[in-house]
């Protein structure tokens, strides 16, 4: 099916009314606000934590709205789960991991990207901390609005790095951390779109492209399965629990492979049941993904809460650490009503914004059914664990996304191989000189053959090919004619920009916000 060709989406579940819905946001940024205003005890500037907090509900509103789109995004492109059921889902489970799993210490300088020691004192540390929250809040938010999934993580990272360089200078940063994160920009979705795309050929040979597609289902996706319940029982040990429950690759790696032959087990029976209803056609076999992926966008969901709302709590606080003690640390306290602004802004973003991101990600930059959504998600679990063992810095924004990237290129690279060699068997047919019926039982048998026969009607065809050769120039312009594109060109030089430019817009952004503030509290001292 060509790109274009999408169902009518589905609306935002909340009304299609913005302004109603920029109210609800603004109304849960002042109650958070003036719950820190009103319940902290032993600071020494209450105004100031009140608007850090307020900073902080508007940042976990942009994560929701922007980032989370990359867990259920694939899900919902590809109708395993309708938006409204992947935004009750995609916000318990987010909050969830946000408040079980969030941990009660946060690092407050992000991925160590500046030196807390070269800042002097405690007021200029709270603005350098303020500066970054808002410019990261601010450039999430342009993204969102510009249909671009970003890196929350890198937007944080821009925020402290140009705030931080504001206030200390060029000498305070670690350029080496930052290296690493462009590097990223590259590793990153490279990794996710060849692993998805290995995934997706390794379906197609097994299922899609066999005669008996029902028969190679009922071997294939009970392994499938199992290797998604290993990948993301890995996956959620070692990132998601990791606060409560810290264990190295090989004992998290065993625990997963045990839970992954268990559930094996029992969904192998599972399936050959289903299998005796279904019809022996691909959208049959799509059907069997469905609640893998509703349970991947679950467990996805669940670890990036544990995880990423450290983006928008971490310079909380750093902010309100500082606060209390009146001096700069490395690590802070997670008091619980800061976990709360963090794990339920980041669900009530999603559920006001997140629909224009998830659309964007399921259904705008390639066509995703569910077999290739599921690769995406598998993409998304195993290329984190192999980064955070090779030590390589990598975004799960930009690995889902790459993801999808590569599924859809390597569809596309297949379906012009395709209709090439379908274009070149009618070609050489007519030039042999054989009649219409005989060219089109030709074409039919290649259709209607698996990956093995193809191979011996391709060895067939080229033997035959001395006689009547096609010319170069009828292969150009074979290959001219049938090419499709089936990724979104435009999306993808959209989403590359925003990323590419990220760590240095918000860190300009942080700067300039830095000296406002500083200029601020010089006025106002």
């Amino acid at each position: 099916m060509d790109l274009m060709n999408n169902p009518k989406e589905e609306s935002n579940p909340l009304g299609g009314n913005e302004f109603v819905r920029v109210l609800i946001a603004l109304a849960f940024v002042l109650v958070s606000g003036f719950y820190a205003y009103s319940n902290s005890v032993g600071v020494s500037n209450l105004s100031i934590l009140a608007i850090a907090a307020a900073i902080g509900a508007y940042m976990a509103v942009n994560i929701g709205a922007n980032d989370v789109a990359n867990n259920v995004g694939p899900a919902v492109g590809s109708k395993a789960l309708s938006l409204t059921g992947a935004i009750l889902i995609a916000a318990v489970f987010e909050a969830a991991g946000a408040l079980i799993a969030g941990g009660t210490v946060v690092g407050t300088i992000k991925k160590g990207i500046i030196n807390p020691n070269a800042i002097g004192d405690a007021e200029t540390f709270i603005w350098v901390m303020m500066a970054a929250l808002l410019a990261g809040a601010i450039w999430l938010n342009l993204a969102t609005y510009l249909g671009a999934p970003v890196s929350t993580t890198h937007s944080i990272v821009g925020g402290v790095l140009g705030a931080g360089i504001a206030a200390g200078g060029w000498d305070i940063a670690n350029w080496n951390k930052l290296i690493a994160i462009v590097a990223s920009w590259v590793i990153s979705p490279v990794l996710g779109g060849v692993i998805a795309a290995l995934f997706l050929i390794y379906i197609k040979r097994a299922v899609t492209y066999k005669n008996n597609m029902i028969e190679a289902a009922k071997k294939a996706v009970p392994i499938l399965v199992g290797l998604m319940v290993w990948a993301f029982s890995t996956y959620l040990i070692l990132k998601g629990l990791k606060k409560l429950w810290k264990l190295d690759i090989i004992s998290a790696g065993m625990i997963g492979l045990a839970i992954a032959l268990t559930v094996y087990f029992i969904v192998r029976p599972i399936i050959d049941k289903a299998a005796l209803s279904l019809k022996n056609d691909k959208d049959a076999v799509n059907s069997l993904f469905t609640i893998p992926l509703i349970v991947s966008a679950a467990l996805l969901s669940f670890a990036h809460g544990a995880n990423d709302v450290a983006n928008a709590i971490g310079p909380l606080a750093a902010i309100n650490d500082a606060l209390h003690t009146g001096v700069v640390s490395s690590k802070a306290a997670i008091p619980l009503w800061i976990m709360m602004v963090g794990g339920i802004g980041i669900a009530v973003g999603l559920a006001l914004f997140g629909p224009k991101l998830i659309k964007t990600v399921g259904s705008e930059i390639t066509e995703l059914d569910k077999m290739r959504a599921f690769c995406v998600a598998m993409a998304a679990a195993i290329t984190v664990i192999i980064a955070s063992q090779l030590g390589l810095p990598v975004s799960s924004t930009h690995i889902a996304v790459g993801g999808i990237f590569g599924v859809g290129f390597l569809r596309e690279y297949l379906k012009l191989s395709y209709e090439k060699k379908l274009s070149a068997i009618v070609a050489h047919s007519e030039k042999a000189g054989h009649d219409i019926e005989q060219t089109q039982e030709f074409v039919t048998r290649f259709k209607s053959a698996d990956v093995e026969e193809k191979r011996a009607i391709l060895k067939e065809f080229k033997s035959a090919q001395a006689s009547a050769p096609i010319s170069s120039q009828e292969r150009k312009g074979l290959k001219k004619a049938t090419k499709k594109e089936l990724v979104k060109r435009s999306a993808l030089f959209r989403i590359a920009a925003a990323w590419v430019i990220t760590v240095p817009a918000s860190g300009l952004l942080a700067a300039m916000l830095f000296y406002m503030l500083l200029g601020f509290a010089v006025t106002h001292s």
